[in-house]
Formats: C-alpha cells, sequence, structure tokens
C-alpha cells in the first residue's frame, strides 16, 4: 500500500540545508567564526598528529590514543564544517541526495567511534593514576591497538545499519533540512514512507554508544578524582585535579548533548534547540580536545618545544649556509 500511495510522487533528489538562516543579519559574523573555529581545530590535531608520529618518546598507549582522536577530529570537522563554510559564503545551500548520505554516513561514523575512543582513553587514564604499577602489564601495545581498533570498527558498522536503512526510505515531500549538516533525524522526519524501524534502530544505537561509554567515563573520573584527593601534595593534588575536571567537562557535554538530541522525545521545543545542542558535539569538541588533552600536557608541551627549536636552528643554518 505504501508504495502505491508514493508511486506518483516526485522522488526528491537533492536537499536545502537550511543552517542558520534564520540569523541572516549575522551571516557574515557566523561565517568568520566557524573559519576561525575550523583553521583552530585542523591546526591544533595535525599538530598533535605530528608530534606523536615525530617524537619516539610520545610512542606510548596514551598518545597513540591521542593520536587517535586528533586523526579522527581532524575527519570530523572536515565532514561538517567546509560544507557550512560554503553555505554562508555562497548562498548555496542545496546539497545532492548522495551527498547528503554521504556526510550523513561519515558524520555517524565519526563521532560513533568517538563516544568509545573517549571511555578508552578515559580508562587508560583510570589505570595510569588509579594502578600504576600494574599500567604496563594492563595497558600493553597489543591492549591498546585492540581497543582503539574496536572503537573504529564499531562506528563504521553502527552507522552502517543506519545509513543503510535510510537510504531505503522514500523522499518525495519537503526537502528542507531544519539544520546545518546532513544528520539522520531530519532526514528521518522528511521520509514519506515508514521510519519506525530506523527511527528504533537511531534510537537504540545513540542508547548504546552513548550511555555505556559515558557511565565507563564517568566511573574512571570518579576512581581517578579519589585517588587524587590521597595525593599527600597540595600542588600535584589541584594539577591533576585541575585537568581531569577538564576532561570531564568536555566530555559530559559531548555524550550530554548527543543523549539530549537522540534520546529525548522529539517535542517542538527541543527541535528547535537540536541545533544548538548538536554544536556542543560536532563543531565545540574537535577545537577544545587538543588543548584538553594535550596542548596543556608537559610531555606534548616539551616535545612541541624541541620541534620548534631545531626546526628553527636547522632554517637558520640553511640561510647561513
Amino acid at each position: 500500500m505504501a508504495n502505491t500511495k508514493w508511486a506518483n510522487q516526485t522522488v526528491v533528489t537533492e536537499f536545502i540545508l537550511l543552517g542558520f538562516g534564520e540569523l541572516h543579519k549575522l551571516q557574515i559574523l557566523l561565517s568568520l567564526l566557524f573559519l576561525v573555529i575550523y583553521i583552530g581545530t585542523m591546526a591544533g590535531n595535525l599538530l598533535i598528529v605530528a608530534l606523536v608520529v615525530a617524537n619516539q618518546h610520545l610512542h606510548t598507549p596514551m598518545y597513540f590514543l591521542l593520536g587517535n582522536l586528533s586523526c579522527l577530529e581532524t575527519a570530523y570537522s572536515s565532514t561538517i564544517l567546509p560544507r557550512m563554510l560554503a553555505n554562508f559564503l555562497t548562498g548555496n545551500k542545496t546539497v545532492s541526495r548522495s551527498g547528503c548520505f554521504t556526510q550523513s554516513y561519515f558524520f555517524g561514523f565519526l563521532v560513533a567511534t568517538e563516544c568509545y575512543l573517549l571511555a578508552v582513553m578515559s580508562y587508560d587514564r583510570y589505570l595510569a593514576i588509579c594502578k600504576p604499577l600494574h599500567y604496563a602489564t594492563f595497558m600493553n601495545d597489543r591492549l591498546c591497538i585492540q581497543l582503539a581498533a574496536g572503537s573504529w570498527i564499531n562506528g563504521f558498522i553502527a552507522n552502517s545499519i543506519v545509513v543503510t536503512l535510510l537510504v531505503q526510505l522514500t523522499y518525495c515531500g519537503p526537502r528542507e533540512i531544519d539544520h546545518f549538516f546532513c544528520e539522520a533525524l531530519p532526514l528521518i522526519k522528511l521520509a514519506c514512507s515508514d521510519t519506525s524501524l530506523v527511527e528504533l534502530m537511531t534510537f537504540l544505537l545513540a542508547f548504546m554508544f552513548t550511555l555505556p561509554p559515558f557511565l565507563l567515563t564517568l566511573t574512571s573520573y570518579i576512581y581517578i578524582i579519589v585517588a587524587i584527593l590521597r595525593i599527600s601534595s597540595t600542588t600535584g593534588r589541584q594539577k591533576v585535579f585541575s585537568t581531569c575536571s577538564s576532561h570531564l567537562t568536555v566530555v559530559s557535554f559531548f555524550y550530554g548533548a548527543m543523549m539530549i538530541v537522540y534520546m529525548l522525545p522529539k517535542t517542538e521545543k527541543m527541535r528547535e534547540l537540536n541545533k544548538i545542542f548538536s554544536l556542543f558535539y560536532t563543531v565545540l569538541p574537535p577545537m577544545f580536545n587538543p588543548l584538553i588533552y594535550s596542548l596543556r600536557n608537559k610531555e606534548v608541551k616539551e616535545a612541541l618545544r624541541k620541534n620548534v627549536s631545531k626546526w628553527g636552528f636547522k632554517k637558520s643554518y640553511d640561510t647561513d649556509g
């Protein structure tokens, strides 16, 4: 019956991303803001990757995971922000159906991977701080690679299921997506055919990829904070506590915003706020994570200083020669 009902409808071949069109007076300001965010995000994450690869003493599980996170967030930002900037600068908000599904696929794959990768990183810090004598035994190179690979593979499989179901839906009515990128939920809303299965799968996978890793992350940091409170040195306690509280704040915004968008009832008020909440797990974490996880770290700062000094000396030598 569903096929007969929509047989005479025109199939949508492209969508229109409305973005922040309601803020048309702020378009130039927003374009500059997101351009700065994109440049800062790419510079920070690529710098971390380069430092981890170039410095032998950073070839440890912790920095291997940080390198994975920076690689992921470089791709993550490049999936969303260039398209958004193009919309601002050209005014062309149309995106082809295949292009929209491609963006939705890579976004979902990368965000699902990040959910578990952040949990793995919190577990790594728990072992390092709470089980220092057994850290090398528990978090060996093999386990570290397996945990990182498992995060990527799980993200790939989970989002492949969602996008496969999305592609099979019929789109024949409105083609305006009230969002700044192609996400599963707005696409489901536009479908003409039955969406109950894809809605159920989206909810279940969102639950599996947000709540368990968030609880694991939260538990790890609770144990870490308890261990910090036992540190006799006030200076050392404050330093470690400051770092861990920063980590916990960032991941709480990340997981919390995702749970609000994907798991709470879709009231009209919540739909209006979804774009704002989406910024907390799409645009902001890739910009702040290099600062929070890496560039405040003493070893990373020392590696950066040595590389800058070496590069400066080499440049001066080549010029003199």
